[in-house]
């Protein structure tokens, strides 16, 4: 792999959501990822989040399977995991064990509550570590329950995006001379610190403690979502003076409509309609897209924003550099299928692979 991470080698433990997205924001960015494989663990056929790996599949329940993690941890860079707090140190792999043999492993930590506090031990889901952020309680509609924003913010955003960007910060360190260190990567505080702005127009008397009441929940005519006479729907954000005259202007409107004036006037053309008036007028306005359209806009097209790895149109690596560019990824490999391969550059001899493929520590 091509790109800016080029040399460093992550080991990744399989996992769902948030590991595996920051192991493919490393593997994009040319980084060699191993994922270690578990028995039983859930999987999503030709899975985006798993593309731009090496697997190896071990039983972690065998001393044998525990002991090709540590030579693997005590050999490369990196190791990122999602498991709850506790579970890595129970199989003899947690960051006191494999920093000691590799004083310059970074040891990456993703979980919903963080490593410790009241909540550290309990179970929980995006959903939920939104909702103690302050954030989710924004987002929806007036008098109707708060709407989750998909798994965006607090697996993803919050989640994975962390966890990468701490591990290249951390990596970084190292090549600097620093030590290897423990990254604690808590979707509750990076869902949180995604919020930033929001709370400092609260605390700067700007943002209400309501849905629907502020500049961009919804509480201007002239930021959200209207629906066009086809059905299909039309997003405005015209937020400054001069792009909220551009809006205006197209569609027909004069001095400081209400909401239902807009979605009124909206509601007079398609889609398309609007997308064609407002072609070069600077108002912020553009078409809320479907999946299936998104990966055909001619700006996404141009840009190269999707791409299609084996039959799966999925979004491509970003962001993209100029003097460092990023190979195309490289579709999810089989499960395990890079498992004798590793063995041998650990310094496993065949005979060994064989044996613990007959003892089922090796799939």
């Amino acid at each position: 792999m091509a790109g800016p991470l080029t040399g460093l080698t992550i080991v990744e433990m399989a996992g769902l959501g948030p590991g595996p997205f920051a192991a493919m924001m490393l593997a994009d960015h040319g980084a060699r990822v191993i994922r270690v494989e578990r028995p039983g663990n859930l999987s999503v056929p030709n899975d985006p989040l798993t593309r731009s790996r090496e697997s190896i599949a071990v039983d972690l329940k065998t001393e044998a399977g525990r002991e090709i993690v540590r030579r693997l941890a005590e050999r490369f860079d990196g190791l990122v995991e999602g498991y709850r707090p506790g579970v890595m140190e129970k199989l003899g792999l947690g960051p006191d064990t494999l920093l000691q043999a590799n004083p310059k492993l970074v040891y990456g930590r993703i979980t919903g509550w963080g490593q410790d506090g009241p909540l550290a031990a309990e179970a929980g889901h995006d959903i939920n570590y939104l909702a103690l952020t302050g954030l989710l309680s924004c987002i929806g509609e007036p008098d109707r329950p708060a709407v989750p924003p998909l798994n965006l913010v607090g697996d993803y955003g919050g989640g994975g995006l962390m966890l990468a960007f701490g591990m290249v910060a951390a990596l970084l360190a190292v090549q600097r001379g620093g030590s290897g260190q423990v990254i604690d990567a808590a979707m509750t505080d990076g869902a949180a610190l995604t919020g930033a702005l929001i709370y400092g127009l609260r605390a700067a008397g700007l943002w209400r403690d309501q849905r629907g009441a502020n500049l961009l929940d919804g509480g201007e005519p002239i930021y959200g979502c209207y629906t066009c006479a086809d059905g299909r729907e039309l997003a405005v954000g015209a937020i400054e003076p001069q792009f909220r005259a551009a809006l205006l202007d197209g569609l027909g409107l004069r001095g400081a409509p209400t909401r239902e004036e807009v979605a009124e006037a909206v509601a007079t053309r398609s889609r398309d309609e609007w997308v064609a008036i407002f072609a070069g007028r600077n108002a912020c306005v553009a078409p809320v897209l479907s999946l299936a359209e998104a990966p055909e806009h001619p700006h996404n097209r141009a840009r190269e924003t999707f791409l299609d790895l084996d039959g799966v149109v999925q979004p491509g690596p970003a962001p993209r550099y100029s003097g460092t560019p990023t190979d195309a990824p490289r579709p999810p490999c089989r499960e395990g299928v890079d498992g004798a391969m590793i063995l041998a550059e650990l310094g496993y001899a065949q005979d060994d692979v064989q044996q613990l493929r007959e003892q089922g520590v090796l799939r």
